[in-house]
């Protein structure tokens, strides 16, 4: 029997990205917060402890849930070699030259025997509106709308999760900041590519175009 190929867009639970805003194919939202690490172990006791306090409280005052994202991949030093590259080529002290080149080998050998991760944190802040009880009763079973009726209508709704999302996303990033911790919403542009390099994570091993050619 003939196994029907499904596309791997099925699989994903994305309808759509647009404002920095992920709209899940439940109607639900998702927002994605990017934060900077602390360096625990640099801190005094008493700082530790503030830090652990001042987590605690932000997590108690939180009324929904939050998802906590760590992304571990291995460091692509290849733009940075191409960097020192193209140093090298553009100096003329040949002594400099010599030098540059040698340390490029050096750095390629170092991270050939070591696999060097980089570590991303992520706050996943969700919102799902509350579903209308009797929404298809007899009034609704009859009730028709124009296609720029529904388009309005779904262009209202979205400014309103929007504005209720928004107000959770103030709340996450004012008790992250008083953690001491840095943050920064991602944009359209930023959530794509975090997704792309999930569902693609071999993307990172292919040659560089340079390299190819």
């Amino acid at each position: 029997m003939a196994i029907k190929a499904r596309a791997t867009q099925e699989f994903v639970p994305i309808e759509e990205v647009r404002d920095g805003i992920i709209t899940m194919k439940d109607g639900s939202m998702r927002a994605i917060i990017f934060v900077s690490s602390l360096n625990f172990s640099l801190k005094g006791e008493d700082e530790k402890t503030a830090i652990i306090l001042q987590f605690q409280d932000f997590l108690n005052s939180l009324d929904f849930s939050i998802q906590i994202f760590i992304e571990s991949r291995r460091l692509d030093i290849r733009p940075y070699l191409a960097l020192l590259d193209g140093q090298r080529k553009n100096q003329i002290n040949d002594l400099m030259k010599i030098q540059i080149e040698e340390y490029i080998q050096f750095i390629k050998s170092f991270t050939e025997s070591t696999n060097i991760m980089k570590k991303d944190f992520f706050i996943v802040v969700p919102y799902a509106a509350a579903m209308l009880q009797g929404g298809g009763g007899v009034g609704g079973m009859f009730s028709k709308k124009t296609p720029k009726e529904i388009g309005e209508s779904k262009a209202q709704s979205f400014e309103e999760n929007q504005t209720q999302l928004e107000q959770r996303i103030a709340v996450v990033e004012q008790g992250l900041v008083r953690c001491g911790i840095r943050v920064a919403r991602l944009g359209t542009e930023e959530v794509v590519e975090l997704f792309y390099k999930m569902f693609n994570p071999g993307d990172t091993e292919k040659p560089m175009v340079s390299e190819q050619q």
